[in-house]
C-alpha cells in the first residue's frame, strides 16, 4: 500500500514537471510568435524606390542647413529669434536606435531632421531642439523622436522609440506633475515625422480626417497629454509653393508648412496658431518662421574659428 502511494506521488510530481515545462514553452512560443509577427509586419511593408534625383542630392556627403527668422508665441507674447532645420541622411541601428558607426546589412537608411529654436522670454533664453529619424523608404513610422528644451527654470527631455507594438515614451521634467515618466501609446501618425516625409515625397502626406500625435515640442511646452488627437489635414497649391495644414479641433491649434512644389521640396517657412499664455495673458497667437538662407555643407567638419563666416551667411 505504501509502495502504491509512493508511485502515485512520483507520477503526480512528474506530471507537474511536464505541465510546468509545457506552460513555460507555450509562454515562450507566444512571445516569440508575437515578436515574429511584429517583425513580419515590418518586413512585408513595401519599400518605396529611391530616385536618382534623391540620391544625388541627399547622398552627396553634405547636410542641408536652412536658417529662419522666427517669431515665437510664448507666455501670451511674441518673441523674436532664429530657427534652423538641419536635414541629413545617415545609417541607423535598428536595435540600439542610434547612428551606426559601421556599415551593416541591417542598418536603416534614414533622413534625420534636427530642428532648433533660440529665443528670449524677458531676461532668460530658450533653447529647443527636436530630432526626428525617418526611413528614406517612407514605409513606416519614425524610428525615433527626441526633444529637449532648456531655459533658466530648468530643462525638459522626452524621447519616443519605435521598437515594439506600441510607441515607447520616456520623459523627464522639472515640473512635479510631469517629473519622470515611462509609458507606451498606440501607434498613430506622428506630426514630427511629417517634416521628414514631406522632404521625401509630399504626395504621400496624409490628407483628411486622421489621428495625429502632435509634436513633442507642443506637448511638452503646453503641458498637454501625449496622445493622438483628432485632426484634419489639407494640402493646397499656390503658385510654386504648396501649403500643408493640420488643424487640431480639441487642442485648438493649426500648423501650416509652406514648401516649394518641386524637388527638393525646400521648406520656406511655417505658421502655428494656438492659445498662448496663462490667466490674463492667455490669447490666441501665431508663431511664424520665414527662410533666410539654405546651404549644403558638411557642417560637422566646419568647427574652426575660420568657419564662423558661415553663420554670418546664414544670418545667425
Amino acid at each position: 500500500m505504501k509502495t502504491k502511494k509512493n508511485n502515485l506521488s512520483i507520477l503526480f510530481s512528474f506530471c507537474l514537471i511536464v505541465l510546468s515545462f509545457s506552460c513555460r514553452n507555450n509562454t515562450k512560443e507566444i512571445a516569440e510568435n508575437k515578436e515574429n509577427k511584429n517583425i513580419s509586419i515590418q518586413k512585408i511593408t513595401p519599400k518605396k524606390n529611391i530616385s536618382s534625383e534623391f540620391k544625388k542630392y541627399w547622398y552627396s556627403g553634405t547636410a542641408e542647413v536652412s536658417s529662419y527668422q522666427l517669431s515665437q508665441a510664448r507666455y501670451g507674447e511674441m518673441r523674436e529669434g532664429k530657427a534652423v532645420l538641419i536635414y541629413v541622411t545617415e545609417p541607423f541601428l535598428a536595435d540600439k536606435q542610434v547612428k551606426a558607426d559601421k556599415n551593416h546589412p541591417d542598418n536603416i537608411p534614414i533622413l534625420k531632421l534636427n530642428a532648433t529654436k533660440k529665443y528670449h522670454t524677458g531676461i532668460y533664453p530658450y533653447s529647443i531642439m527636436t530630432s526626428s529619424f525617418y526611413s528614406v523608404h517612407d514605409n513606416k513610422h519614425a524610428t525615433k523622436i527626441s526633444f529637449s528644451a532648456q531655459e533658466w527654470c530648468g530643462h525638459v527631455y522626452a524621447q519616443l522609440n519605435n521598437k515594439a507594438e506600441d510607441f515607447k515614451i520616456t520623459s523627464h521634467s522639472y515640473f512635479e506633475n510631469e517629473a519622470d515618466q515611462n509609458f507606451t501609446i498606440s501607434k498613430e501618425t506622428l506630426e514630427n515625422e511629417l517634416w521628414n516625409k514631406l522632404r521625401i515625397d509630399p504626395s504621400s502626406l496624409p490628407i483628411g480626417n486622421i489621428n495625429i500625435i502632435p509634436s513633442l515640442e507642443f506637448i511638452r511646452l503646453s503641458h498637454k497629454e501625449l496622445k493622438a488627437y483628432k485632426a484634419i489635414a489639407t494640402q493646397k497649391k499656390e503658385g510654386k509653393y504648396n501649403h500643408y495644414s493640420i488643424y487640431y479641433p480639441e487642442a485648438e491649434r493649426t500648423l501650416t508648412i509652406k514648401y516649394t512644389n518641386h524637388f527638393p521640396y525646400t521648406i520656406e517657412g511655417w505658421q502655428e496658431t494656438f492659445t498662448s499664455g496663462y490667466g490674463n495673458h492667455k490669447k490666441e497667437l501665431t508663431t511664424s518662421a520665414k527662410r533666410i538662407k539654405t546651404i549644403n555643407s558638411p557642417y560637422w567638419s566646419k568647427n574652426g574659428n575660420k568657419d564662423l563666416y558661415l553663420r554670418d551667411s546664414l544670418g545667425l
